[in-house]
């Protein structure tokens, strides 16, 4: 047995899972949030099932590692750290270098480095927990998981956008899309459901949470996705846009005054189901003022829903049909009423779901008629656990 940590550190925050291996058993799981602002919260579930909240203040990231592991000595949940046989980092950003999880040493940390000009809201984070995590515990293997791997098997024809081809030759400018992980990790999961092998399936995972992605995998393959050269693009999600027009960033700048940097704050902060409903990002916020009859938070989950459906569509028609369509994530997992108006109007193509099976949350369930040729399936994600898979199979613990 090995007890295998996984953190997905943020430019403020640190949410770690320590799992015992190889039965995937969650021994801990917790948060540091706030971090170098005052009044830090500190999160950890213990062994019997309570939690530890702890507002303090925590100036850096090693400070909160320091805290988390000192943590996990005084409550019990480990008697010393040389417990922990691995370490497992979730990175957001591979580019083409990694098609795979890596065991991090000095020249895969310089290359996370160099990338974090395509991620620079993210790979710097993520850098700053890998780095403290090495000086804490310099001799336990520690292996990155990057959110871009999974999509690396993607065909040109669909990561090439259609520019001149020395942007993408020169400045690596192409489709990487995200959430890699969770695709990964629910289309695994399916297959099992259906009781199939993977390799002779053809899924559409749609992992809807804030940032929402759509992903077309065929034999196990990313073969599509919604998100492209950032997050930015694809549907539209709680604060982004989505796709739009490129032709309208100069077009806003000359209206407004605004800078390129303004305006793609707008399009990653202030649009999405925000934007078009000027009321919240958070749809169990918009659902409620939808039921009062607001039109705009109407119109932002109809939108949401739209661009969700006609992806699906679209993956279909590119893998000559579809065996199961998948939902996880936060609105995925628990959204009734959004799963219904995306997936309404898709009989033509053999979806035939229940209402009565689709009202759950947070569950596994299928939720298509029994005779319906093509499944529909609630999936809950966990990133977590293939962080840690990863760290088994690659540090051969």
């Amino acid at each position: 047995m090995s007890k295998i940590i996984a953190i997905n550190a943020g430019s403020s925050s640190l949410k770690f899972q320590l799992f015992e291996m190889p039965q995937e058993t969650v021994l801990t799981k917790g948060i540091v949030e706030r971090i170098g602002l005052t009044d830090s919260i500190f999160t950890i579930a213990n062994l019997d099932g309570t939690t530890d909240t702890e507002i303090v203040d925590i100036p850096d990231h090693t400070v909160a590692v320091q805290m988390l592991l000192s943590k996990l000595i005084a409550n019990g949940i480990v008697q010393s750290l040389d417990e922990i046989d691995g370490i497992g980092h979730r990175v957001v950003h591979g580019g083409e270098k990694f098609n795979d999880s890596v065991i991090i040493d000095d020249m895969v940390l310089a290359e996370i480095e160099e990338l974090s000009e395509l991620a620079p809201l993210h790979n710097p984070a993520n850098i700053i927990g890998i780095r403290t995590f090495r000086n804490v515990l310099p001799n336990v293997p520690a292996i990155a998981v990057f959110d871009t791997a999974f999509h690396q098997t993607m065909p040109e024809k669909s990561f090439l956008y259609s520019l001149p081809y020395e942007f993408y030759k020169d400045y690596g400018i192409r489709k990487y899309g995200f959430h890699g992980t969770s695709h990964k990790y629910v289309a695994e999961r399916a297959a099992t459901l259906l009781g199939r092998p993977l390799e002779n399936l053809r899924l559409i995972s749609c992992h809807l949470g804030n940032g929402a992605s759509i992903a077309a995998i065929e034999g196990g393959k990313s073969i599509d996705t919604s998100m492209g050269f950032t997050p930015l693009a694809g549907v539209a999600m709680g604060t982004r846009s989505g796709n739009i027009d490129p032709a309208l960033i100069p077009f806003i700048m000359d209206k407004t005054g605004k800078t390129v940097d303004e305006v793609l704050d707008i399009l990653n902060k202030k649009s999405g189901m925000l934007g078009v409903s000027g009321l919240s990002s958070d749809l169990r916020d918009l659902s409620i003022a939808a039921e009062e009859g607001n039109e705009r938070a109407i119109t932002a989950l109809e939108i949401f829903a739209n661009r969700i459906h006609k992806y699906i569509g679209s993956y279909a028609a590119r893998m000559s049909g579809v065996d199961a369509i998948i939902f996880t994530a936060g609105i995925g997992e628990n959204d009734i009423a959004s799963r219904a108006r995306i997936l309404r109007g898709l009989e033509f193509m053999g979806v035939y779901w229940d209402p009565a099976l689709n009202n759950v949350r947070g569950k596994e369930q299928f939720i298509s008629y029994p005779h319906s040729p093509v499944k529909v399936i609630v999936i809950p994600t966990n990133e977590e656990v293939m962080i840690a898979r990863d760290v088994v199979r690659l540090a051969a613990l």
